[in-house]
């Protein structure tokens, strides 16, 4: 089921088609639902025998093998309930473990294509709570869900052979039940799900108040920020009871549409024994057995609504990995970790040195025929173009043109066609990233010491290093020992994007990168912090590297050696070896 509203199913194929441990869990659970139905068969059959003995005053030494048969029949019930308890149990842990390694691995490869519009809060809200939440999908729900498509038809199937009156009794009685579970599920549903959408407002919101806590502080609006998050809470606590009202509502309607059709079969039944139409060993067989019929169904109903919030859980992260883009052959690498270009190619994008004292002739980075889609539109079309070492190039254009899918795409964050080359070598979107220092549109700050924050990724942290990039991106109103909280709280926006920058510095500099790409690097900055920030761009410039900034700011172009315009209307088809010149 998704938000659009289509129908229920009782189970999503595409758990099916991600998870190898949920389609262990439904073939072997159906072999243990088969032992634990005859065994429930076997026990109706056997007390029923014992009790008529009973009722006919057989010596209790002659009902031993009914007795000894009816305890073997409970301890096989038990037996195979704890079987079916405890696979759901390992299988949910499984599911959960795979689909959680599946979304990070999708985000981690296909970045802003995989997120599409969802927040970084809702993602981590799926990948932490909403997966524990399908403990009572996997671990409760769907094994009960095995068990009522093994069980019904056996018990039925048994029912018809003992008793065919009985038999067709319970076939006429028993869509009583899915009805109202599908009727009352459909209500559950809706609820449900805008009870999923509040939580994940709930964690945005509660986000955005902790990354921009600083500055909300600053302006003296903290305080203002508690009664929206109460205000969310409650309209979650309300949806949450609604959601009780309606399971609780649920479990007694089912319970009552089984109680009233295992009357009529009883009624049924006491009047043909008073007839002398059956007998006693057989009505009591039947009445014994006929519950069993419409148990699975009650709880299967009951089951589902405990794990609707699983439910609407699973549906997030298999629409999430179905977003995901596939990931391109060339990233792939073999076992050895070694990457699949032929070995000449490899040679020349690994020699830094070589490509350092390249001549002119050789640009830096080269793009062939680029497109990125965002969705059904094509936001770069078969893009051409060159850009030097030495050169610092500012893309610029309206905003959604696609100026951050193109640095997306070199980069190798974004899906693309067409080729990308760095020192006039065609490299994978793997290998690419490695050799790029880059600073995004947000910070994406992480916790920790300045130090260690800066020198993200290095194997060691080089101090001289930290404090020559600190310098460079004008860090100077951050303290050397200051120690940021988490996504890096205890920083201003503008200063965490100075942070942002000397990182960049950091990388370009400790791995000898050729190409930084900066996203709308002086957005949060005041005009004399622009000025250094544009000073140090042409710094790294003039040690032969590209930098290439996407930019709105005037003073970036005006100070720009080159200006590439991206426009969504009219998308440039070529560029020269300089870019689109200003």
């Amino acid at each position: 089921m998704d938000s659009g509203g289509c129908a229920l199913k009782p189970l999503d194929p595409r758990l099916l088609r991600t998870a190898s441990a949920a389609r262990t869990l439904l073939a072997v659970g159906a072999v243990v639902a088969v032992a634990h139905t005859l065994s429930v068969i076997a026990f109706c059959w056997f007390a029923a025998q014992a009790v008529v003995g009973v009722i006919d005053g057989v010596p209790v030494l002659e009902l031993g093998e009914p007795i000894i048969a009816t305890a073997i029949a409970i301890a096989l019930r038990a037996s195979t309930q704890a079987s079916l308890d405890a696979l759901a149990v390992r299988g949910a842990a499984t599911v959960k473990s795979q689909l959680r390694a599946r979304v990070i691995a999708a985000v981690d490869e296909g970045g802003s294509t995989t997120l599409g519009d969802r927040s970084s809060a809702h993602v981590a809200t799926v990948v932490g709570q909403g997966l524990d939440a399908m403990d009572g999908y996997i671990g409760k729900y769907v094994p009960q869900l095995i068990l009522t498509a093994v069980a019904t038809p056996l018990v039925v199937a048994a029912l018809l052979m003992a008793d065919l009156v009985t038999g067709i009794t319970v076939i006429l009685t028993l869509p009583i039940i899915p009805v109202f579970m599908v009727l009352i599920g459909m209500a559950t549903q809706a609820v449900q799900r805008r009870q999923w959408r509040l939580l994940g407002t709930l964690a945005q919101g509660f986000l955005e108040v902790v990354q921009g806590l600083s500055t909300l502080m600053v302006f003296g609006r903290q305080h203002r920020q508690v009664d929206r998050i109460a205000s969310v809470t409650e309209h979650y606590r309300r949806s949450t009871m609604k959601v009780l009202r309606l399971s609780f509502l649920s479990g007694f309607t089912l319970e009552l549409a089984a109680s009233l059709s295992v009357a009529l079969v009883a009624v049924s039944v006491g009047v043909r024994l008073i007839d002398g139409d059956i007998g006693l060993a057989l009505g009591l067989f039947v009445l014994i057995l006929v519950p069993e019929a419409y148990l699975p169904l009650r709880q299967v109903g009951a089951q589902f609504h405990a794990a609707s919030e699983g439910i609407a859980a699973a549906d997030d992260v298999l629409t999430l990995l179905e977003s995901a883009p596939p990931a391109p052959p060339a990233s792939r690498s073999t076992s050895s970790g070694r990457s699949l270009l032929p070995p000449a190619a490899v040679a020349a994008a690994t020699d830094h040195s070589t490509r350092s004292r390249a001549t002119s002739a050789v640009p830096a980075l080269a793009v062939r025929d680029l497109t990125v889609r965002r969705g059904d539109r094509v936001v770069i079309d078969r893009l051409t173009a060159a850009w030097m070492p030495g050169t610092v190039l500012a893309i610029t254009g309206p905003s959604g043109a696609g100026k951050s899918s193109l640095l997306g795409a070199v980069l190798g964050f974004v899906e693309a066609e067409g080729v990308v080359e760095l020192d006039a070598v065609p490299l994978s979107p793997a290998d690419r990233m490695h050799r790029i220092a880059w600073a995004g549109q947000r910070p994406e700050l992480t916790g920790g010491t300045l130090d260690d924050v800066v020198a993200l990724g290095a194997a060691t942290v080089d101090a001289a290093l930290v404090e020559r990039s600190l310098a460079w991106a004008a860090v100077d109103d951050v303290p050397r020992g200051t120690v940021l909280g988490a996504a890096g709280e205890g920083l201003s926006g503008g200063q965490a994007q100075r942070v942002a920058l000397a990182r960049a510095h950091y990388r370009a500099v400790e791995r000898g990168s050729r190409v930084v790409l900066l996203d709308e690097p002086t957005s949060a900055l005041d005009a004399v912090t622009e000025g250094r920030v544009i000073e140090g761009m042409h710094q790294l410039a003039g040690q032969g590297r590209l930098v290439v900034v996407v930019t709105h700011r005037r003073a970036v172009m005006a100070a720009a050696d080159a200006v590439l315009t991206v426009d969504s209307a009219v998308q440039p088809r070529s560029a020269g070896v300089e870019g689109v010149a200003r």
